[in-house]
Formats: structure tokens, C-alpha cells, sequence
């Protein structure tokens, strides 16, 4: 399988976003998992896109995942932590058409990659508190568990992180324009 193009979302991609977001949000509600199953962020992620901090992966000229990072440390969960020294993951997610090709993983080292190239030392995520199976998968991938936040506002609140890595198979995030110029 041929490794996917990334580039940063476009406003006019925000569609293709949600669509991802609500395929994982009813996967993980058929394993029952609770996991984001309030409605859609659509704002957060208009937001993301406009930011410039949503990226999409491509193959085939088709979408098959999702992710946003950036540079922003929530001070709910890293307040007493340096906020520049990392790279924060959000919002992660696959299409069940392209899940267990180690694409998740793929993104997680882009991300790491990217987080190595505006000199960050850590690549950054929190995730479900009781999601125990994506503890494992983050586990996997080499993050460590660093606790675990208990808000009563918040379901979140597994803090996990590992160093950048300038390694990746991704090929480098490409231009908008560059994207769009092949459609």
C-alpha cells in the first residue's frame, strides 16, 4: 500500500472532516465506546481548518484520514509544563475502508516528524480516560502514560507523550494549491 499525501485542510474540506469524524464516532459506538458521541464538533473543527492545524490524508485522490496538531497546550492537562517544547494531536481518525493498514501510525510519526521540525522535543496527546484498547494502541507507538486528569467536566484525560522523531514514510505535507492543481 502506497503511503498516503498529506496536506493542511481547506475550508472546503470541511465535509470530508466531519464525515471521518462521525464514521470513527459510530465505529466506536458499535464497540460501545462512549467515546465522542455528543454531536459533532463541527466548530472546533472549522477552527482547526482555518488555522491551518487540520490535515488531511490522502490516497487516490479520496480522503482516508484526519488529523490536527498544533502548538497550543491545554491548560487543563499541561499547565504546569512548558507548552513550547511539544507538538499537541487531536482529533486522529481513520476511515474504517482504510483501517489496519497502519495508517494511525503513519500520521502519529508524520506528526512526530513535523514536531521535530519546528524544533519540538515531544509529540503530545490526551485521549479517553476509559478507552483502554487506544491506551494500548498509543502504548503501541511508543507513548508513555504520563497520568491520568480526573475533571468532573471532562471525560478526557490520558496524558500521554513521546519524543519527536524526524522519522516518517509520509511523504512531506503538500501545498493546498499543489493538491488542488492535481484535481
Amino acid at each position: 500500500m502506497t503511503a498516503p499525501e498529506v496536506r493542511a485542510a481547506l475550508p472546503g474540506d470541511l465535509d470530508q472532516v466531519e464525515g471521518l469524524w462521525l464514521e470513527a464516532s459510530r465505529w466506536l459506538a458499535g464497540r460501545g465506546l462512549d467515546q465522542w458521541q455528543y454531536p459533532p464538533r463541527r466548530w472546533r473543527m472549522e477552527e482547526a481548518i482555518e488555522a491551518g492545524d487540520c490535515y488531511l490524508a490522502f490516497r487516490d485522490d479520496s480522503a482516508v484520514a484526519t488529523i490536527t496538531v498544533h502548538e497550543r497546550a491545554d491548560p487543563e492537562w499541561w499547565s504546569e509544563d512548558d507548552p513550547t517544547s511539544a507538538l499537541y494531536v487531536h482529533d486522529l481518525t481513520v476511515s474504517r475502508a482504510a483501517a489496519g493498514q497502519a495508517l494511525g501510525a503513519q500520521l502519529l510519526d508524520w506528526a512526530g516528524a513535523l514536531a521535530d521540525q519546528r524544533g519540538k522535543r515531544r509529540l503530545r496527546l490526551e485521549a479517553w480516560k476509559t478507552n483502554h484498547l487506544l491506551h494500548r494502541y498509543y502504548l503501541d507507538q511508543g507513548f508513555e502514560l504520563l497520568r491520568i486528569v480526573n475533571l468532573p467536566h471532562r471525560n478526557s484525560g490520558a496524558l500521554f507523550q513521546r519524543a519527536a522523531s524526524p522519522e516518517t514514510t509520509l511523504r512531506p505535507v503538500k501545498s493546498p494549491e499543489a493538491m488542488e492543481s492535481r484535481r
